[in-house]
């Protein structure tokens, strides 16, 4: 398994502000075979505290510690190595869509020794006004009603901007912008468009199995 991953796997990247639709995007391109979606709230919800590396992760977050970039990723790898063992991702075929990992340059330069990434999809929303009806929706849906407020959500897109800008600039040759604040299926089929011209898609397509 070691040896697998020493071979960098082909991955893009998608990221967006909280209301873009980047997680659904993500999903949706998970469906899709040739794609395997790797949310990261999908890795930490099944970690196993009874390892190592877990109980390092519950000693930082149980603290409201920032866990560091070093275990995040390595917590990260473990559970690519599983899905590969349980046959969930095939690396051979499939490119992995990133989802909220890796979320700054520190952690892109340690997952650039595993993985490749061919192209980081930027889901812009220039309309900040619709971002925010966004998000205060979503906050309401899920009976966040202090999320829904004008300053926590100002406040969470000037961090997501802050945060994200460095990890634009160092993925910058690789990097498609995508206006998100339009219909999510007019969205998809714009990022559909861009991933199949990549050569490692293309690659993968022709591999019968």
């Amino acid at each position: 398994m070691g040896e697998q991953l020493r071979k960098p796997h082909p991955a893009v990247l998608i990221v967006g502000a909280p209301g873009s639709g980047k997680g659904t995007q993500g999903k949706v391109l998970g469906t899709i075979p040739r794609f395997f979606h790797c949310a990261c709230g999908d890795v930490f919800r099944s970690l196993d505290t009874r390892t190592a590396l877990g109980q390092q992760f519950v000693e930082y977050s149980s603290k409201g510690e920032l866990v560091p970039d070093e275990l995040t990723i390595g917590l990260w790898k473990v559970q690519i190595e599983n899905w590969i063992e349980t046959y969930h991702y095939k690396p051979d075929i499939d490119i992995l869509v990133l989802d909220g990992i890796p979320r700054n340059v520190e952690q892109a330069k340690i997952i650039g020794s595993y993985l490749e990434i061919y192209m980081v999809i930027h889901l812009t929303c220039p309309d900040r006004e619709e971002l925010s009806r966004r998000m205060r929706k979503r906050a309401l849906k899920e009976n966040r009603f202090d999320d829904a407020s004008d300053e926590v959500i100002n406040h969470r897109i000037e961090t997501y901007d802050e945060e994200t800008r460095p990890l634009i600039e160092y993925y910058a040759d690789k990097v498609v912008d995508i206006d998100a604040t339009r219909q999510p299926v007019e969205v998809l089929g714009e990022i559909i468009g861009e991933l199949v011209k990549l050569d490692v898609y293309k690659e993968r397509a022709e591999i019968v199995v």
